[in-house]
Parts: C-alpha cells; structure tokens; sequence
C-alpha cells in the first residue's frame, strides 16, 4: 500500500474518495429528480410553511426549483467536488433550518446533518485529489520540457527557466 494518493482504489484514502463522490454526485440527482415525480415521498410535506408564504409561490412549484438546484449540485459535485462538496454542505444546513422550523423532522434533520458533514469529508479529500492531480500535471509538464528525471516538488514552486 505504497500509493497512498486518492487516485488508486487500492488504499482507504483513495476508496474513500471515489465513493464520497460518487455518492455526492449520484444521491442529489436521484433526490432533484424526484422532486418532479414524487416516486419516494411526497416531498412539500417537508417544506416549512413559512417558505411558500415568504415566496408566495406553491408548494410544488418550490420543490421544483429545489429539485433542480439539487440535480445541478449533484452533477457539479461529479465534476469540481473540492467547490461544490462545499455548497452540498450549505445546501444541506439550509434544509436542517427548513426542518426544524416546520413540521418537526427532527430525525431527519439529523441525518441532513450527517450529510453534511460527509459532504464536507469529501470537500476536504477532493482538496487533496485536487492538489495531487495539480502537482502530477506539473511534474509531467516539466518531464515534457526535456528537464530528465522528475522528482517531486514537495510543495515547492518550480524552477525558473532562463
């Protein structure tokens, strides 16, 4: 277990990656997509009715824009996590306040509170992937320029060329 980078799906920090962000891709899209259908539940039931009388607008027509906005998360989550884990975690606070100010959710309040903080894990292990993928581009790169062997920067900035 040498590579321990979140690249290989060989070690935990790298399957621990891949599946937070899969699941932070996957789940918000499933969820948005429901939104339209009401397959899993009928979702306006957890909406605090003070939201439909500060937007004036139905019920439904709001979670239809939640359902979008997740579906978009979601799909942003797949391809940027180390933002947009970030904004699924604001997301997330957003609808514990709808929670607990509505129809007294509470158990699922908690279980939105759990979310977030894994979608906050996976902001924090992207951040990783993310440096890591930087630093293996810029030692190819330089490997490119003809500069011989590559060693690892270690954090430090290249050399100047003159």
């Amino acid at each position: 277990m040498d590579d321990l980078s979140t690249r290989s799906l060989t070690n935990p920090l790298g399957q621990a990656f891949w599946l937070m962000r899969a699941t932070f891709t996957v789940a918000p899209i499933l969820f948005g997509l429901d939104k339209f259908f009401n397959v899993m539940t009928d979702w306006s039931r957890y909406l605090a009715p003070w939201i439909p009388a500060l937007l004036h607008l139905s019920p439904r027509t709001i979670m239809a824009g939640v359902g979008a906005i997740e579906i978009a998360a979601g799909i942003l989550v797949g391809l940027w996590p180390e933002y947009f884990a970030y904004v699924v975690a604001v997301w997330l606070w957003g609808i514990i306040i709808n929670l607990l100010t509505g129809p007294g959710d509470y158990d699922i309040a908690l279980r939105d509170f759990g979310l977030s903080l894994g979608a906050l894990t996976l902001a924090r292990l992207a951040w990783l992937h993310h440096r890591a993928e930087s630093q293996r581009a810029g030692l190819t790169a330089r490997a490119d320029r003809g500069r011989g062997s590559v060693i690892p920067d270690e954090g430090l900035p290249a050399p100047h060329s003159h």
